[in-house]
């Protein structure tokens, strides 16, 4: 099979490293044997919404974005919860994501769609390349014990919960309740990175391809605001309107009222007026986007010695018009603020 052009050595998928995990989307069909019943599907909501909870409220915005502070006991609750979750460890998982915000929608960015739709959805973490924890992203967390054990031991909040998905609802429970409950959870998860790069709107200029999904928002308590994030990521709260929900926030606030997080980022005025596509910032992400998939095909695509010459000419003018529109984008960032300071003057 040849291998993607964006695609750095390391991140072909393992065809037998998978099949577990191809294989678990097979056994919730097992249900047919057992029946399934009312409770198992109320199982699934909890199963489903409570560990997406730790998931965005936990791995996202507290290890990978410090979006708030709590205390050492919560994040280890928070920690174990993520990773009942079967998404591995806190550690791995919010090291990953950090590197994801340095090299978005770059060769480095490990689940950028610029690699291949299906590759940003899952085939990412079905690749070696994948497979080590980023130590040095997530330094000022690999300090606890704690989380390095639950890191490395990331089985035990899975096991954890089947096993008592099983003695609460029995067979069809744990099907229902852990295993399919997983499987959702899991591809629910992977549309921020595939889907809501991919379909939706954009408010702000970023530098990359994120889209506000409304959809992706629902389904993952409030994490398809996915443009608002990559825009200001050190605020908490994704849904910087009132009608764009997210509960993950709402979660984390009423959580503050008993003083178990505190110091809840939201987003910054002055920030939230910045980059607005709608007050003329040029929009570089989607360009920078549109023209790396254009100039990789035209690479490939031309991949003989008759062309040396004329595709370094071309690869020359690609790279000064990426670097002009970097310009543009650069100069229009703050123009709607500017004109609105203008007008009130």
């Amino acid at each position: 099979m040849i291998q993607h052009p964006n695609r750095l050595p390391g991140e072909r998928i393992d065809f037998w490293a998978s099949l577990p995990f191809v294989l678990v989307h097979f056994v919730p069909l097992l249900t047919i044997l057992t029946g399934i019943g009312w409770h198992d599907w109320q199982m699934l909501l909890v199963t489903f919404f409570g560990r997406m909870f730790f998931i965005t409220g936990g791995y996202h915005r507290y290890f990978a974005h410090k979006t708030y502070k709590t205390s050492r006991v919560f994040q280890f609750i928070l920690a174990l919860g993520g990773s009942t979750a079967v998404q591995k460890g806190a550690l791995w998982w919010a090291g990953n994501h950090r590197l994801h915000h340095r090299f978005t929608d770059t060769v480095q960015d490990v689940h950028s769609p610029i690699k291949g739709v299906l590759y940003s959805h899952v085939g990412w973490i079905l690749a070696p390349h994948a497979d080590p924890t980023p130590t040095e992203a997530i330094s000022d967390f690999t300090k606890y014990p704690e989380l390095r054990f639950l890191n490395n031991h990331d089985f035990i909040g899975p096991w954890a919960l089947a096993i008592g998905c099983y003695f609460w609802g029995g067979w069809s429970g744990l099907l229902v309740g852990f295993f399919l409950s997983t499987v959702m959870l899991w591809h629910a998860t992977f549309l921020v990175n595939s889907m809501a790069h991919l379909v939706g709107t954009r408010r702000y200029a970023t530098s990359d391809s994120s889209r506000n999904n409304a959809f992706v928002a629902l389904l993952c308590m409030g994490e398809g605001w996915h443009n608002n994030h990559h825009h200001l990521q050190s605020s908490c709260r994704q849904g910087f309107k009132w009608w764009e929900i997210d509960v993950t926030y709402y979660i984390l606030k009423f959580l503050s009222l008993f003083r178990i997080v505190w110091d809840i980022k939201r987003p910054n005025p002055t920030a939230k007026e910045a980059a607005l596509i709608a007050d003329g910032a040029y929009d570089i992400g989607m360009f920078r986007f549109h023209w790396d998939k254009a100039t990789t095909r035209v690479a490939s695509a031309t991949q003989r010695d008759d062309l040396l010459e004329v595709r370094a000419e071309f690869s020359d003018l690609a790279d000064r018009t990426l670097e002009a529109a970097e310009r543009l984008g650069a100069q229009t960032r703050g123009a709607g603020r500017r004109e609105r300071t203008e007008t009130t003057v």
